[in-house]
């Protein structure tokens, strides 16, 4: 339930110049309707300077169960000094609005808005749902973050996904802190990618683990935003330097298992395997040892499988290749 005492302005198209000037203002966007004609909305958080600038988007829960992303835009917009404002911050702390009402990562049917951006303006019903967030929303920024988490059944670091070929999106991504950053180049389906498409420099934050709030990663998410509000001079926030080194990957991926039984991950996030270490071991249900699985090559662990149940073609760990020098 919204602030009884809110008054939320209905929008059907997004038009930043009309949001006041020195002043964070709360709207609710139309998307599309549902099976009853009634509208879906997303909400919007708008931070005006006084003063011209660059407009910084920031987007969460494009899956339904990721919320980490949430309390980080909440809290940026309670932290902003309005006064001091150049340019624009525009929030959507919940972009799939229909699959965090439900408690679902996908759509409602069943697909994963975050690999069919930007849509079709008259595909499916996600397509659809893409298209217009894609022509809505992100279209009128200078600048992305998009903030996601792991997905159920697996934890991560805090790492970002980004085109480092790219000198600006380089940038945006060492300014998070994070502990590992992965290259991927756009083109890929995603919010980043179809953003990158449209010449904004996009960046994706995976901020923990689905389903909850973890106060340390929602600390860190914000750190990393303040930091790049700072650079750009959207803000007077100064750059707060990491404490260690991040490391950087030239590409990741997962690995997976062949067969079913109950799986034990043993590295944790962040650490460091070597080509030929014991990874995982797969037990059946009486504890017998079916599997050892090994690293295929030395990398770094991004994320894992905490779901002891596993079946065939089920997820081990995202290991990345750092990039060597």
């Amino acid at each position: 339930m919204l602030n009884e005492n809110s008054t939320i302005e209905i929008l059907t198209e997004l038009h930043i110049s009309k949001a006041p000037k020195g002043a964070i203002t709360k709207y609710l966007m139309k998307i599309v309707t549902d099976g009853m004609g009634i509208p879906t909305y997303v909400p919007i958080i708008i931070a005006r300077g006084k003063k011209d600038g660059k407009t910084v988007g920031l987007t969460a829960a494009v899956h339904g169960n990721e919320l980490n992303g949430i309390p980080v835009i909440q809290r940026l917009f309670k932290e902003i000094d309005i006064k001091q404002l150049r340019g624009t911050i525009v929030g959507i702390p919940i972009i799939n609005v229909p699959s965090f009402l439900r408690k679902k990562r996908r759509f409602m049917d069943g697909t994963d808005l975050n690999h069919i951006m930007p849509g079709k303006p008259n595909g499916t019903v996600s397509q659809v749902y893409a298209w217009r967030i894609m022509n809505k929303i992100i279209r009128h920024f200078d600048f992305l973050l998009d903030l996601h988490t792991a997905s159920n059944g697996r934890i991560n670091s805090y790492y970002i996904r980004a085109d480092m070929s790219d000198e600006v999106v380089r940038k945006m991504a060492l300014l998070q802190n994070a502990q590992i950053i992965v290259h991927n180049p756009p083109s890929d389906g995603t919010l980043r990618g179809a953003a990158d498409e449209l010449e904004i420099p996009a960046i994706t934050l995976e901020v923990g683990n689905p389903n909850l709030f973890q106060k340390g990663m929602i600390r860190d998410g914000l750190t990393g935003i303040h930091n790049l509000l700072g650079f750009l001079k959207v803000t007077d926030s100064e750059v707060e330097e990491q404490s260690t080194e991040t490391i950087i990957c030239k590409k990741s991926y997962w690995i997976y298992t062949d067969t079913g039984g109950l799986l034990a991950v043993h590295p944790e996030v962040t650490q460091m395997v070597k080509k030929g270490e014991k990874i995982a071991t797969l037990r059946d249900v009486f504890g017998d040892v079916i599997k050892e699985y090994v690293a295929p090559e030395d990398g770094v662990v991004i994320g894992k499988s905490v779901s002891p149940v596993n079946q065939a073609g089920g997820r081990i760990l995202h290991l990345g290749i750092v990039k060597k020098g």
